[in-house]
């Protein structure tokens, strides 16, 4: 018997690990849940004024109203929409009728297609807020020939077009025959089911080894007296 005992409680220990894992899991998966209800909520909500002050951290997906002009700048993303080929996303200069510089999202403008996205006019945005995190230290700079950006850098773009890092994404479309692609929460992921079924699955296969260990060390023993 006491050659048991360490197994046991090393079995013991090892499942209760695992089921706690898997427990903590289930936890987040219910925290990412409201989160994501959240987030859809505010992507549907009526749009408000665009507040003089905005942050990543209160404003990420609040949806805003904004009337102004476009002057006609903008930097260029590449891009693709499905079933419809490769193009590039147009992030546009918007001076608001107060004299705020911000950026606007406009959508995609397609490959081939006759869009016209430098055009400078007066426009009504309606859309939501946005700081996509698409960027890392693997990102390639804009490239130099084409001037064309690989993510939606919001610092980086604003202080190449001299405005302020407020990137509002267009709800509807913004004209100029540009295809307008809105926030949703489609790229947010949400594994935490997967992660939770894989730890119990672990924790099962810990269970049926330590009984298995149990029964060979008790079957030697049986053996040996």
């Amino acid at each position: 018997m006491r050659r048991m005992i360490g197994p046991l409680l090393f079995g013991v220990i090892g499942v209760a690990i695992l089921v706690s894992l898997g427990i903590w899991q289930l936890e987040r998966l219910k925290w990412k849940e409201a989160k994501l209800a959240a987030i859809n909520a505010m992507l549907v909500d009526a749009p408000v004024a665009l507040p003089s002050g905005v942050t990543m951290e209160a404003d990420r997906y609040r949806g805003v109203t904004v009337s102004g002009t476009y002057t006609g700048e903008a930097v260029f993303k590449l891009d693709s929409l499905a079933d419809q080929g490769p193009g590039k996303r147009v992030i546009a200069v918007l001076v608001t009728t107060d004299g705020r510089r911000v950026l606007v999202d406009r959508g995609i403008w397609l490959d081939g297609s006759a869009a016209t996205p430098a055009a400078a006019h007066a426009a009504t945005v309606q859309g939501n807020l946005d700081w996509p995190q698409e960027s890392d230290s693997y990102t390639p700079p804009p490239d130099g020939k084409t001037g064309l950006w690989f993510a939606r850098d919001v610092p980086a773009m604003a202080k190449a077009l001299g405005a302020e890092p407020t990137l509002i994404v267009a709800r509807m479309p913004t004209g100029d025959g540009i295809v307008p692609m809105p926030v949703d929460t489609s790229s947010i992921p949400n594994d935490h089911w997967q992660y939770a079924m894989t730890w119990f699955s672990l924790a099962c296969v810990w269970l049926m080894m330590t009984v298995f260990l149990l029964w060979r060390i008790r079957q030697q023993s049986s053996k040996a007296t």
